[in-house]
Formats: structure tokens, C-alpha cells, sequence
């Protein structure tokens, strides 16, 4: 009888590894399937300017340093458009009455993953660190709130709102929009892109910024805090 149960308890273990490393390979299967056609999963050696236009989606080989896991599971499930007017905007715009317009037309759906999908993708993603030292950490103070200052840093003296939009219709339309970034995006990762855009992402056309650490932390602490709500 004590044969015949460690017997069972060592093949459930047994089917329990097997099921936790099957689980894990389905999320690299499912980055495989569904992503890498659109996204980087490794480190690109062409980082052109040609690369750079002619990619579908961005790159992904750093997610876990950039993307917040309960997001990325909850996106995935219902994706809704991130870059309004796609990866590279000028491919995907027509004159309008009054201005460019976005033209749908162009643009492709991103696929939808069921719950445990979803799941077991998140958790590929957020294991792809890229290269050390990509982003700087530590150096966002989570702790200091922003001045009221912060808004109009972004609205108006260092130009964010002209390529990037915070809900309500208003801002940008070339850049991602923001107003869920405090949702989306790691606090580091917003603080490292916004001092150099380039070191992360090379050759993307968001212009470094010379300005003070403060003004560094003032724009961080004020797109952390955006989730849905514009400005907050």
C-alpha cells in the first residue's frame, strides 16, 4: 500500500514539473508564433535607420524592464492600439479637412490571446532583460511626488504633447500615447527613456533632451502617475 502511494505522489510530482516546464515553453512558443514576425525578441545587430522604419511593431527584447507583468497580461487579452498612428506614423496617415488623419485602413489589428495565453506570454516577455545596464535603476525617486510644474513640462516647455497624447483627443499622434503609461510602463524605464531615447532604442526620432535632473524627475513622476485619468 505505502509502495502503491509513493508511486502515485512521485508521478504526480512527475506531471506537475512536466506541466510547469510545458507551461513555460508554451510562452516562448507562443513570443515565437505571434510576435517575433512583428517584434524584436533578441537584440537586433541592424539597428538602421531603414530597420528602424520598416519595422512592423517595437522591439521587444526588453520587455522586463520596461513593461508592468499585470498589464502585459490584461493587454494582451483585449489589445487596444498603443501607437495611434502605427509603429512608423508617416505610413499611416492621409490629409484630412483640417490636418493629417490616421488612416485605419492601413493599420494591422494585433491578435488577441486567450487568459492562460496571455499569461504564459507575459511571463516569457517579462524574463527578456535585454543587455545590463540598458536602463538606469534607482535613479527615479518614486518617493517625491511631482511639482505642479510637471504637466506643463509636458504640455508645453518640453514639447511631449506634440507626439504624444494623454486621452481626451488631445496631444500627439506620431509618438505612443500615455495615458495609461503609469499602467504600462516601469517607473526606471520611463526615467532612462526620457534622458536618452537613443540609448534604448536606437535611432528612434523622440530628440534627447538636455534638462536638469529635476525636470528628469518631475516629467518621470508625471507620466507614472497617468492610468486613464487625463490630466491628473
Amino acid at each position: 500500500m505505502m509502495k502503491a502511494y509513493l508511486l502515485a505522489a512521485m508521478v504526480s510530482a512527475g506531471f506537475l514539473a512536466s506541466s510547469l516546464t510545458a507551461s513555460a515553453a508554451d510562452g516562448s512558443a507562443i513570443l515565437q508564433s505571434q510576435c517575433a514576425s512583428c517584434h524584436a525578441l533578441t537584440q537586433p545587430e541592424n539597428t538602421s535607420l531603414d530597420r528602424l522604419w520598416e519595422r512592423k511593431g517595437p522591439d521587444l527584447y526588453y520587455a522586463g524592464v520596461k513593461f508592468n507583468k499585470p498589464w502585459l497580461v490584461k493587454w494582451l487579452q483585449d489589445p487596444v492600439r498603443i501607437r495611434p498612428a502605427g509603429e512608423f506614423y508617416r505610413k499611416h496617415i492621409k490629409k484630412g479637412d483640417k490636418g493629417d488623419v490616421v488612416d485605419e485602413s492601413t493599420l494591422t489589428v494585433h491578435p488577441k490571446l486567450a487568459q492562460a495565453d496571455a499569461e504564459a506570454a507575459a511571463d516569457a516577455l517579462m524574463a527578456l532583460k535585454g543587455p545590463e545596464g540598458l536602463i538606469e535603476t534607482g535613479k527615479y525617486d518614486a518617493d517625491k511626488k511631482p511639482s505642479p510644474m510637471a504637466k506643463m513640462l509636458f504640455t508645453k516647455l518640453r514639447g511631449c504633447y506634440a507626439c504624444h497624447s494623454i486621452g481626451g483627443g488631445k496631444g500627439g499622434l506620431s509618438g505612443s500615447s500615455l495615458e495609461t503609461a503609469g499602467d504600462r510602463l516601469q517607473p526606471d524605464f520611463i526615467y532612462s527613456y526620457i534622458k536618452d531615447p537613443q540609448k534604448i532604442d536606437k535611432g528612434i526620432w523622440m530628440p534627447k533632451l538636455k534638462i536638469s535632473e529635476q525636470d528628469l524627475q518631475n516629467l518621470t513622476g508625471y507620466i507614472a502617475q497617468l492610468k486613464g485619468k487625463e490630466g491628473k
